[in-house]
């Protein structure tokens, strides 16, 4: 039987396919939701809107790190690193979906700008694939232990009586860590100085920007 190759076309058509349905649609969670064991406290309206802007950042992050892995798997050499990346990918689709359910849980939306956050982040991945396969996978590291720090931020800032959105947050943080753990084991480098100080500023003002808008 013989298996049908992926042309450049199927791919872009693919990535453009993905795209539309993580900034305009609904991408459903393969697995279930980590909130689900927790009960809803009702917030009062600071607490609420405090809630609903960090998880607005972290939605933003997962519409960033779809489009992130999309632009590096399209240009990745290796196919086990293309796999690699779009598997992560997949990972990220959940966290995307449960991040979305908080918010509308939360009487809130996602970000106005997500399309230009998308365009943004798929253009920052296909450089980063551009370099190599192990700065690729240096970029996975890198951007996953950022997003680790900045759910450290959040739970600490979260009400105390949010467990939903804490537990949300905690599941992604453990994907976050085995991601870049798998990245290092598959033979990632480590990037030069300047990339990741670049990295935490744009990181720094999209969180600015995306817990208003």
């Amino acid at each position: 039987m013989n298996v049908r190759q992926t042309s450049p076309l199927d791919r872009l058509l693919g990535d453009a396919q993905r795209a539309l349905e993580t900034v305009l649609g609904a991408p459903p969670a393969l697995r279930a939701n980590p909130a689900d064991d927790e009960a809803e406290i009702v917030l009062d309206d600071d607490q609420r809107r405090h809630a609903a802007g960090l998880m607005r950042i972290n939605h933003v992050g997962e519409v960033c790190a779809q489009a992130l892995y999309c632009g590096q798997a399209a240009v990745a050499r290796d196919p086990l690193t293309r796999e690699h990346l779009l598997a992560a990918a997949q990972e990220e689709t959940d966290h995307l979906a449960w991040c979305a359910d908080r918010l509308r849980e939360l009487d809130s939306r996602p970000s106005l700008l997500n399309p230009l956050w998308y365009a943004g982040s798929y253009a920052i991945g296909a450089l980063a694939g551009l370099r190599g396969d192990g700065w690729n996978l240096g970029f996975v590291v890198e951007t996953e232990h950022q997003v680790e720090a900045h759910i450290d931020e959040h739970l600490d800032s979260l009400p105390a009586a949010d467990a939903r959105s804490r537990a949300i947050l905690q599941a992604m943080k453990a994907d976050e860590a085995r991601h870049a753990a798998s990245a290092e084991q598959a033979g990632a480098r480590i990037l030069p100085p300047p990339v990741p100080t670049l990295m935490a500023a744009a990181s720094k003002l999209m969180k600015a920007v995306a817990y208003r808008l």
